[in-house]
């Protein structure tokens, strides 16, 4: 087996150095965006890394090139899903709750365009890392997001977003599992977003649950991203469900980045959803086929309201852009020397203050977040009706999320 595997690794050297040189077309279908091609130094090195690699391996405690890195936490990545409140805001106005989950349903879809060129990681977060930011809309109103990093084995991220006065809240937590496939790395995607339309507290949350992902082709071919396998987002109290299928492109047919769903109500069944999360994504009703109507158009859609985040220097030591900000530049300058050297001094401040503990006997505790009923919660008591007086509860939010560390 291991006589095998070495003679993938060369050829995959082998093929990584041709196909850098001559074949620059994105595989048939796939979007330029989301593929990559390595140069002869940098399929050495995934070369060099692969070689310690078992199929079905566990890759969270191996260290992966720096160029492969998007330069952002994965904490702040997770802000892709607050990226278009335009789909979700003045969905509690809706009387039909059939139209109340696709209006939820058409949010969660929309969030996936959103992501790095190439085929690209966001940085693994460190026990007690936190990212948060403010989002000022158009409208006059705001929105807060605050995400913690509250276990490290197994990694767990737990986020929070509001919206007071559009009605809007948001929580969950992350919990990715990479592993080594042979010519591709999948990143199950344990956890699930829980939303909130505050203006309709009887719909109670609506749970969406995550693809996985898969990096193709680390050893011969094109690097290409793609969402596959099936999840389901539903809500319990309306009995609305919808099971999804992110297809992945089959070697001689299919297409990158489509996905299609069935929408049922109380078993009944409600409607097919259909298309591409990429580009656009259609609703067609059981009832009627020739009412199909598009969901969204990821190339047409608003630009992302930008987030407001403090300056660098005025953030906490371990604030995402802060704690990484010379990994951060030194993947902006292309410099990967700096770029290691920076990554493993964060690395060696995590396995620093694990020691500390230890010998301490002290058992961290996070910030921001606790553990209830088996969930991450946010550390902050709401309003019973947190949008009766939207202002006192945006002072409330703010407070917490701007508090000084204890």
């Amino acid at each position: 087996m291991m006589g095998l595997f070495n003679g993938l690794q060369n050829a995959g050297q082998q093929l990584r150095g041709k196909a850098s040189r001559s074949d620059d077309a994105a595989p048939e279908g796939s979007e330029p965006d989301e593929t990559s091609v390595l140069d002869e130094n940098e399929g050495s090195i995934i070369a060099s890394l692969i070689s310690q690699l078992r199929i079905g391996m566990d890759l969270s405690k191996v260290t992966f090139p720096t160029f492969v890195l998007e330069p952002r936490s994965m904490l702040e990545r997770i802000t892709d899903f607050m990226s278009h409140p335009e789909l979700i805001f003045g969905a509690e106005s809706e009387n039909d709750p059939e139209e109340r989950f696709l209006r939820v349903l058409s949010y969660y879809l929309a969030g996936w365009h959103i992501k790095p060129k190439g085929v690209k990681k966001p940085y693994n977060p460190v026990l007690g890392e936190f990212f948060r930011c403010q989002y000022d809309y158009a409208n006059g109103t705001k929105g807060f997001y605050i995400a913690e990093q509250v276990s490290h084995h197994p990694p767990i991220s737990a986020y929070f977003y509001i919206s007071p006065a559009n009605k809007l809240l948001i929580t969950g937590e992350l919990r990715p599992k990479s592993k080594f496939l042979g010519n591709s790395v999948a990143t199950v995607m344990e956890g699930e977003n829980r939303v909130t339309l505050l203006g309709r507290p009887d719909d109670g949350e609506y749970v969406l649950e995550m693809p996985n992902m898969y990096a193709r082709g680390i050893l011969w071919g094109r690097m290409v991203l793609e969402l596959a396998d099936q999840c389901v987002a539903r809500n319990e109290k309306t009995g609305i469900t919808c099971e999804m299928d992110f297809k992945a492109k089959g070697f001689f047919s299919g297409t990158y980045n489509s996905m299609s769903g069935k929408v049922k109500h109380k078993g009944s069944e409600m409607g097919d959803i259909s298309g591409k999360w990429s580009d656009k994504m259609y609703f067609t009703p059981a009832a009627s086929s020739s009412q199909k109507r598009m969901l969204f158009d990821a190339r047409t859609m608003e630009t992302p309201v930008p987030q407001s985040v403090a300056p660098e220097e005025e953030q906490e030591a371990n604030e995402s852009r802060r704690l990484w900000r010379n990994l951060t530049k030194a993947i902006q300058d292309k410099n990967m020397d700096a770029a290691t050297e920076a990554k493993s001094s964060v690395e060696e401040g995590q396995r620093e203050s694990r020691r500390k503990r230890e010998e301490s006997g002290n058992h961290y505790v996070p910030r921001f977040f606790e553990l209830r009923d088996n969930r991450w919660m946010p550390k902050i008591k709401l309003p019973q009706d947190p949008t009766q007086d939207p202002n006192e509860t945006v002072k409330l939010v703010r407070d917490w999320i701007w508090s000084s560390a204890p």
